[in-house]
């Protein structure tokens, strides 16, 4: 078993962190996560997916509604294409196994019309939102499966600059949209991939109210600890987390198609209200 105040260092990237903490087998496994994109074209044994989807739907629901589904892609024709709708993320066409999560209001939509039933609640936001994070407790479940398995992934957010296209591809129908995919497969071991920091508890743990201005300590460590790491891995990003971080929000252009997500989805069936 890994050292615990080893990995916890890694994850906050300092080695100030070091307490007398509970200890488990699936606790090294979700601090030892890292993204992978870089993967070798081994084929995954018998009844991994299965077995994903299982630790999937494990997960909590909202209400047991269940407003999520997944198209799990093999093809290398459909990956190929799923990559080009995403910005040409190589990892996409090599991985073995590529996961589209969906936020699904269709089978609620069929299930409610086959009994006679109205369904104007699955018009409001609400539900778009319950659907989104269905599918993101699910996916994070099949995430920590797999990790746990040795497989390495990757989370791709960038199906949703394309929804509607996706929606074609994957043949989905009204009342359902891609929220992210997911790269399955083993890690390509020539690539050295390191635990990227995350910002100190301090910015993210509040206790009791919520204190913004104290985040300000926290924040300008954890700019040093990203600028080093940046550097360590030979990574072409300038300046520091701040500055990464707010050109990401900066425009409408910098979400990159995303800022139309609402148009798009309305296109999809979701109305939003």
């Amino acid at each position: 078993m890994t050292n615990p105040t080893e990995l916890l260092n890694d994850r906050y990237g300092n080695d100030k962190f070091n307490p007398n903490i509970p200890w488990s087998d699936t606790l090294e496994t979700l601090l030892s996560h890292r993204s992978i994109r870089a993967y070798l074209p081994d084929v995954l044994p018998l009844g991994t997916l299965e077995v994903l989807i299982a630790a999937a739907q494990s997960a909590s629901s909202s209400s047991n509604l269940q407003t999520w589904s997944v198209v799990a892609v093999e093809d290398a024709n459909r990956k190929e294409e799923l990559s080009k709708l995403a910005n040409n993320q190589v990892h996409i066409r090599q991985s073995p196994l590529f996961l589209v999560w969906l936020a699904d209001l269709a089978r609620l939509t069929y299930t409610a019309e086959s009994a006679g039933i109205p369904h104007e609640g699955l018009d409001y936001l609400e539900m778009f939102l319950m659907a989104a994070i269905d599918a993101s407790l699910a996916a994070q479940n099949a995430v920590v499966a797999a990790e746990s398995l040795g497989l390495g992934t990757v989370y791709i957010g960038a199906l949703r600059n394309k929804p509607e296209e996706v929606a074609q591809l994957l043949n989905l129908p009204s009342h359902v949209v891609a929220v992210f995919g997911l790269c399955v497969g083993y890690a390509d071991p020539i690539v050295n991939v390191a635990v990227k920091p995350r910002l100190p508890q301090s910015v993210v743990l509040h206790r009791e109210t919520y204190q913004l201005a104290k985040q300000n300590e926290g924040i300008s460590l954890y700019n040093q600890i990203m600028r080093d790491f940046y550097v360590s891995q030979k990574m072409n990003i300038p300046g520091d987390w701040s500055e990464h971080s707010s050109k990401r929000v900066a425009f409408a252009e910098s979400l990159s198609g995303r800022d139309r997500l609402r148009e798009a989805l309305n296109n999809l069936g979701f109305e939003l209200r």
